[in-house]
Order: structure tokens, then C-alpha cells, then sequence
């Protein structure tokens, strides 16, 4: 008896529910939809409404990073989350807007033409980017109207945030250029979904521009996905959460993804060996 016990106790331990909230540090207000990963882990979540998670943990020292739009990134000790105060950034957006642009003339670039969709388990937090440069035959029209997804949502009114980033001199995502939370709900099925962004008024910089896709591990987002098992025989359910976003390939496009809180760079030559999938994203210019 005393062995099953301790087997009990054992197994409680090595999957340990950890529960917290994430607040502002100043106002206490709970921050939602903030993206959490443990660090060098799959495992990862995101807060609801009211700033909660909870994370299933195989121990309780690891790692945990939380990060979200205008907050510093802050990384914790698990076992010490059950409160965690983010302290929002000051930030000098670079001045990118030198006039109103006059909307006379809209083209839309991105090279998506016919997506795909990859069954893939999007049960961590996941950030999907491509990079934009000035179309050369049309450099007068720089200034971004729409965003524009290619998704598939399983559930009706899928919700993902959009975000917008400046490029760092190493060619990686820099500061967010849009400060306001950009949520996006989508229709179940397959969908181009526009995103109006023309009252930011940003155009493209001579470096180029992020555009990205940030999934959220959300109840409403929640869905059951049949797999088949290894044997190929018998199906299986599985946890998933929508949306998804839909992928193209093309050799010429830089692109991004972010798991466990770190940027992964995929540029011309990687794609070009290996054919990388780009995440199907284009955007509408006008000048």
C-alpha cells in the first residue's frame, strides 16, 4: 500500500498543474492573451480574458517565458508564477510616415496565389512572419492599407492577433510598429482575411517590413483533430486550436517563426535547398 502511495505522490509531482495570472505591474489590471512558452520545451499557452493559465509541468523549476505587444518579455521560474507582473515598454517607434498618402493608386503584393494547409499541431503558442520589401516597379506605392491571411479555422469566430514589425539591422523582427492589440476573428473554413490597417498610416522603410500571424491558445479556439494512429489503422483524437494560417512556397521570401520564445530565420538560401513553406500572408499597398 505504501509503494502505491508513493507512486501516487510521485506521479502528481512529475505532471504538476502550475496556475497563475499575469497582471500589469503599475495598474494590477490582468493582461489577456499573453503568449507563454517554457523555455527549450513544446509546452506552452496563452492567458484568457482575465489574464489566467495554467501549464502542465513535468517539473517545477523550469523556465517559463511570458511575452505580449507592449509588455517586456520576463522569464520566471515556474514555481514561482502564480502571480507574474510584466513592466511595460518605452519604445521609440522609428519614423517611418512622411506624408497622407493619397490612395489614388492600390496594388497587392505578396506572390500568394493558390495556399495549402499543414495538419500540423498547433498546441504552443506559434508566431508565423514573412518579410515585405518595395515592389521596383511601383516604389511610389509604399503605404500599407490591408493585411491579408490566407486561413483555415476549424471552429466559427477563431480569433488570432496581427502584428506588425520594424527589421533590425540583423534582419530579424524588431519592435512592434503598430502599438495597438490587432485581434483578428475569422469564419470557419477557408478564408482571405482582410485586416484594414490604413489608419497607421505606415508605409514600407527602405529595409523592409514584418507582417505576422500569432496564433492564441484559447478555449474558443479549441478543436478535436482525428489522427491516425502509427499503425495506420485506428484514429485518434487530439487537442488542436485554430486558426491556421495557410502556406505557399516561394524561393525569393524571407520568413520567421517564433516557439519557445525564440526567433527562427529562414532566408533565401534555406529556402532555395529545401524549399521551405512561407507563411501565406500578402498585403495591400497604395500610395
Amino acid at each position: 500500500m505504501k509503494k502505491l502511495i508513493l507512486l501516487f505522490l510521485f506521479s502528481l509531482l512529475a505532471n504538476a498543474q502550475i496556475k497563475g495570472v499575469v497582471k500589469d505591474s503599475i495598474t494590477k489590471e490582468p493582461i489577456a492573451y499573453v503568449s507563454i512558452w517554457v523555455d527549450n520545451k513544446d509546452i506552452g499557452t496563452t492567458t484568457d480574458e482575465n489574464g489566467n493559465f495554467s501549464l502542465q509541468l513535468e517539473d517545477e523549476n523550469r523556465k517559463v517565458i511570458f511575452s505580449v505587444l507592449g509588455y517586456e518579455t520576463k522569464i520566471a521560474v515556474s514555481s514561482k508564477i502564480s502571480e507574474v507582473l510584466l513592466i511595460q515598454k518605452t519604445i521609440q517607434i522609428p519614423e517611418i510616415v512622411i506624408a497622407t498618402p493619397s490612395k489614388l493608386k492600390q496594388i497587392e503584393i505578396g506572390d500568394v496565389k493558390k495556399e495549402f494547409y499543414l495538419p500540423e499541431p498547433q498546441n504552443i503558442p506559434w508566431l508565423f512572419a514573412r518579410k515585405f520589401n518595395l515592389d521596383k516597379e511601383n516604389l511610389d506605392i509604399k503605404y500599407i492599407k490591408e493585411l491579408i491571411y490566407f486561413t483555415k479555422s476549424e471552429v466559427e469566430n477563431g480569433i488570432f492577433r496581427a502584428r506588425v514589425f520594424e527589421v533590425n539591422e540583423d534582419g530579424m523582427p524588431g519592435e512592434d510598429l503598430i502599438q495597438d492589440e490587432i485581434i483578428v476573428k475569422v469564419k470557419k473554413g477557408k478564408h482571405k482575411t482582410s485586416v484594414d490597417v490604413s489608419k497607421y498610416n505606415l508605409q514600407i522603410p527602405d529595409n523592409g517590413i514584418i507582417i505576422c500571424f500569432e496564433s492564441l491558445l484559447l478555449e474558443q479556439n479549441v478543436y478535436f483533430q482525428e489522427i491516425y494512429s502509427s499503425n495506420h489503422k485506428e484514429k485518434a483524437k487530439v487537442l488542436n486550436y485554430a486558426p491556421h494560417i495557410g502556406y505557399f512556397y516561394n524561393q525569393d521570401t524571407e520568413s520567421y517563426n517564433k516557439r519557445a520564445g525564440k526567433w527562427i530565420y529562414f532566408n533565401n538560401e534555406y529556402n532555395k535547398k529545401y524549399k521551405h513553406p512561407i507563411p501565406a500572408i500578402n498585403i495591400t499597398l497604395t500610395n
